[in-house]
């Protein structure tokens, strides 16, 4: 390399299939957000196509059509990699919901929520990720934080806007409120399992959800 010239950090991955050796840079390596973003999507589509358990750092690769430095670049195993990923969910959050109606609030939070679950990916990935979470504690707590933190900073702020509006007593239980809004769309998702929602469910839900939360 030429001196002062950016080591190029998505160079193909050596020829023996071996993890590169970790080198000090002459440079700040460069990092293609566009191959980031490659690497992050072939990860859900090869934990959708393979499991957890099967799903490899080759197959990321190839199915992101980079070569596996690239992958351990960013990430120095598939575990760190998929942990990432899951908890990237949590810091991307939900749009907080503001319709000026308890009601209109959660129907708005499920209608998001419910086109997320019904994706393809998402409906093999969780449930996948839920069976690898019993064998491994930072997979568990990853899938804990992206599934529920996330949810619970909207949630918050759903009940406090009732609570200003006087829709809601003051001081309800947070956690019990969190678990009537975000259990039912969780538990199609991961134990039923079955075809998309009945006509209308969405709307009842929201409004079956908002009685529950007036009567706490």
């Amino acid at each position: 390399m030429l001196v002062g010239m950016t080591p190029n950090a998505d160079a193909p991955a050596p020829a023996d299939g071996k993890a590169p050796r970790r080198r000090a840079p002459a440079g700040a390596a460069v990092l293609r957000e566009d191959v980031t973003e490659a690497i992050r999507a072939a990860v859900f589509e090869e934990l959708a196509a393979v499991g957890y358990a099967r799903m490899s750092i080759e197959g990321i690769a190839r199915r992101a059509g980079v070569g596996k430095t690239a992958v351990y670049r960013r990430w120095r195993s598939k575990l760190h990699l998929v942990l990432d990923l899951v908890s990237a969910v949590a810091v991307q959050g939900l749009p907080a919901p503001d319709t000026g109606s308890l009601e209109g609030d959660l129907r708005l939070l499920y209608e998001v929520t419910s086109r997320a679950l019904r994706h393809p990916i998402a409906g093999q990935v969780i449930p996948d990720l839920q069976a690898e979470a019993a064998r491994n504690p930072e997979i568990a707590e990853a899938l804990q934080k992206a599934l529920r933190e996330g949810q619970q900073s909207v949630a918050s702020g759903i009940v406090a806007a009732a609570a200003a509006r006087g829709e809601v007593r003051a001081g309800i239980d947070q956690e019990l409120a969190l678990d009537l809004m975000s259990g039912p769309l969780y538990w199609r998702a991961v134990v039923v399992r079955g075809p998309k929602l009945p006509k209308g469910y969405l709307a009842s839900l929201a409004r079956a959800t908002a009685a529950a939360l007036k009567a706490l």
